[in-house]
This record gives C-alpha cells, sequence and structure tokens, in this order.
C-alpha cells in the first residue's frame, strides 16, 4: 500500500491518487495528514504538499487538487522526456510537474465547464482542447506519467513489488441504422422509392428491389459476420443500439418490429448489447428511462452501458442523467473527427463531477478511434499503418484500446472497403501482446 501525506485530503486528491496509483498501477492507496502515521509507515510512501517533510518522495502540489468549482486556471505546457506536461513544481519536487493536478484536469474535463465555442450539434470538438493545441492528442499522457510514477517508486522501494497490467482491446460497434432498405415500413418504403426515381439513382432503386425481394442482403445487414467474428475472441464486443423514437436526427427501425427484436436478441446471444440513447434523450431523462426499459425488456439483463447519439455529451447532465438510472458504463467520450485520448487516458475512470465535487459511480470509456475518422486516410497502407500507431500507442501503458466501428463499415459499400480487415487488425493485436 502507498501512503500518502498531505496538508488537506479533499474529493480531488483521492479521485487523481486513485485513478492513477490503483486503477492504472495497481497500488492501493491511503491519505494521513498526521506526520506521525506518515513516518512510521514503513511501506511505500511519498508526501503530497508545499515543503518535503525529510527526504521522502516528494511531489509540490499545485493549488487545483485543494479548490472548489471553476477558475481561470494558468497552463502553460512544456516537453518533458517524449511527451507533455504542466504545472511545473519546483526543484525540491521528484518529478518537474505536479502529474495528479494535471491527470485531474484532463480527467475532469476541466476545459469542457470552461467557455468554448461548440459544433452544429452542440459538441465540444479537438480543436478546442488543450491536448490538440498542445499537440499530445495522441498520446495517453495520463498514462505515461503513471508509469513514470511508478519507475520512481521502484527505485526508491526496491523490495516492492508492482503488479502488471495487460493490454487489451474493447471493441465497440454502433448500429444507429440496423437496415438501409429492409423493415422501413410502407411510406418509408415507397418514400425512398420515388426519391431515388425522382433522382435519377437507378443504381440505388436496382439494389432496393433486390434487396426487398430477398435476392441480395441489405448492405447495413453486417450482424451475421460480426457473430462469427465475436465467436473467434474471448473478449466480448459491445454492441450499441438505437431503439428511439424515427425522428430528424435519428432514423432507426421501428422498435415495435418483430425482425428488429429479434436481432437484438440474437446478437445478445453473443456479445454484450448496450443502448444507443436518441438525440433527443439527451436532455430528457424520461425519453432515457423509457428507452432503457425497452433495451431490457429485449435482453432480459440489466442495461450496463450506453453510447450518446451523434457522441454528444453535454457535462455534467448526460452523466448525471446516467447515474440516476444506475447505468454503470458510457462510451461517449472521444472525437468523431480526430484519433486520440480526449480525457488523456487510455483506463477507464469513473467520472468527476465538478459542480457537486464528488466522484461518481459512472465508468467512463474513452474511445480512441472512429471508422469515420479512418476515412480522411486515401490508401489502405495509410489506414494500416495510422491504426496500427494508435494501437502501439496504447500497448506501450498496457492500457485498453476502444475502437468504434458502425454495422455499415462491414458492408459493401466501396467507401468502406478494406474495413473488416482494419477490424481484425485491432483483434489480432492482443493475441500479438499476448505472444
Amino acid at each position: 500500500m502507498l501512503l500518502v501525506y498531505t496538508h488537506k485530503i479533499t474529493p480531488r486528491v483521492r479521485y487523481a491518487f486513485k485513478h492513477l496509483c490503483t486503477r492504472i498501477l495497481g497500488i492501493p492507496v491511503s491519505f494521513t495528514t498526521t506526520i506521525e502515521d506518515f513516518i512510521a509507515h514503513d511501506s511505500m510512501k511519498m508526501s503530497y504538499t508545499r515543503q518535503p517533510l525529510s527526504n521522502e518522495v516528494f511531489i509540490r502540489n499545485h493549488e487545483l487538487l485543494f479548490e472548489q468549482g471553476l477558475s481561470d486556471v494558468d497552463i502553460n505546457v512544456q516537453n518533458w522526456n517524449d511527451t507533455k506536461c504542466f504545472f511545473p513544481t519546483g526543484e525540491k519536487s521528484a518529478l518537474p510537474f505536479d502529474i495528479f493536478a494535471a491527470s485531474f484536469y484532463l480527467l475532469s474535463r476541466y476545459e469542457e465547464y470552461l467557455p468554448h465555442v461548440k459544433d452544429a450539434y452542440g459538441r465540444f470538438t479537438a480543436t478546442e482542447s488543450l491536448a490538440y493545441k498542445e499537440n499530445f492528442l495522441k498520446q495517453p499522457v495520463v498514462d505515461i506519467w503513471a508509469y513514470s510514477l511508478r519507475d520512481l517508486l521502484e527505485q526508491k522501494f526496491k523490495d516492492f513489488t508492482f503488479p502488471k497490467r495487460k493490454y487489451n482491446v474493447q471493441p465497440v460497434i454502433d448500429v444507429p441504422v440496423a437496415y438501409y432498405f429492409k423493415q422501413k415500413g410502407l411510406l418509408r418504403t415507397v418514400g425512398g422509392c420515388l426519391t431515388d426515381l425522382f433522382r435519377f439513382k437507378l443504381r440505388s432503386l436496382y439494389q432496393r428491389i433486390l434487396v426487398l425481394f430477398g435476392f441480395q442482403r441489405d448492405p447495413y445487414d453486417t450482424f451475421k459476420w460480426i457473430i462469427n467474428k465475436q465467436k473467434q475472441y474471448k473478449f466480448k464486443f459491445i454492441v450499441f443500439f438505437l431503439i428511439g423514437d424515427y425522428s430528424t436526427y435519428d432514423k432507426n427501425i421501428n422498435i415495435n418490429k418483430k425482425k428488429f427484436i429479434s436481432l437484438i436478441k440474437s446478437v445478445a446471444d453473443y456479445s454484450k448489447v448496450g443502448l444507443k440513447a436518441s438525440y433527443f434523450s439527451l436532455n430528457d431523462i424520461t425519453i432515457l428511462k423509457k428507452e432503457k426499459k425497452k433495451i431490457e425488456s429485449i435482453t432480459n439483463y440489466e442495461l450496463e452501458a450506453t453510447r450518446n447519439s451523434f457522441s454528444k455529451i453535454n457535462l455534467p447532465v448526460s452523466y448525471r442523467n446516467l447515474i440516476a438510472l444506475e447505468v454503470k458504463k458510457d462510451f461517449t467520450m472521444g472525437y468523431l473527427d480526430h484519433f486520440g485520448f480526449r480525457a488523456g487516458t487510455c483506463t477507464p475512470f469513473l467520472f468527476y463531477d465538478l459542480d457537486y465535487e464528488t466522484q461518481s459511480p459512472l465508468l467512463v470509456n474513452s474511445f480512441h478511434c472512429l471508422d469515420y475518422t479512418l476515412l480522411k486516410y486515401q490508401s489502405q497502407l495509410d489506414k494500416k499503418e495510422e491504426l496500427q500507431g494508435l494501437i502501439n500507442t496504447v500497448k506501450k501503458v498496457d492500457g485498453t484500446f476502444t475502437p468504434i466501428f458502425h454495422n455499415y463499415s462491414f458492408g459493401p459499400d466501396d467507401r468502406w472497403a478494406g474495413f473488416k480487415q482494419l477490424f481484425t487488425q485491432i483483434l489480432e493485436s492482443v493475441d500479438e501482446s499476448a505472444s
């Protein structure tokens, strides 16, 4: 166990230390404000305060973890080793910056509470983030910093054996629309045919007819391939189905369709099934509660994970609603147009509510790669190399790689050519890591 001496034990201090020391490094941590208890401790210990007590491992604190609410934080990002850092400390500190305050700033999404420019859907964009502006978005800096702390403690406490964690993959498959042509109902089907006809989309009309009469598989119906791929691996995929009402933003199949219900049940037999929360449920807990009950009635087990439509998060409201409905995990934290680590980590972390100054039970699983982001790379080789680079980055800190693909990215559309191989490349990275 690591004992930490600090002049004041705050919820922020507990949160930051427990993510770095316990979640990433696997070390139990406790705190004390009593110098005598600290001196008497005969195992790993460090001080986190303004001045060192003697010759112990000392990290000089930044004031962020002892404040409440939001303030105008002055951040000066500097180069450190092969990464970046901020919140510098003095010469007496064992590290040149306060890794706990810096980690808290990123994990709590402090910057998303501050004034910023949103996109057309009201989302916080990558270009507004400190990580993007300072060029460390593609590094899981919190995990890198934690491993640097481990190296420091290993040098000081040579008798302590640090637990090792393993690199793993948490594949996510998003299903905003289960079928492109099938199960749309009479009005939508006729309307689609007429639209194709009037716009001279004769190829689309021909394909629609073939699918509707059963001569060809629906281009979005890739679930047989997904299930077969799942059978090859012990770790479970998480498949998020959108079951909300038809609207301007959400255009999936009606959840009352028997074949749609049957599809969800069949996928749930092999993979984990989560709820893709509809756009209008993001600000209305009543709608979200209705969707949660519906998906639970189909899968016959308690909903564990959600992912928001359009990857939109309204902090802290979106997460408070999930907590109120006892949802355990969220998979929305990430950027649509950039690879990287929105919260600076590749380790799932608990949501910290800055307004209430409390750690919540909601486990945030940030995603690092979206299939749409891969489309901007022209050649298949570029896509493969960029993806492998991201995988290698996560492997270096034995983290969890979370990619998001859609059901249709495994379909026959030319622009998604090669995406089955890219998804397989991610899955096989676990076997390579183990060997």
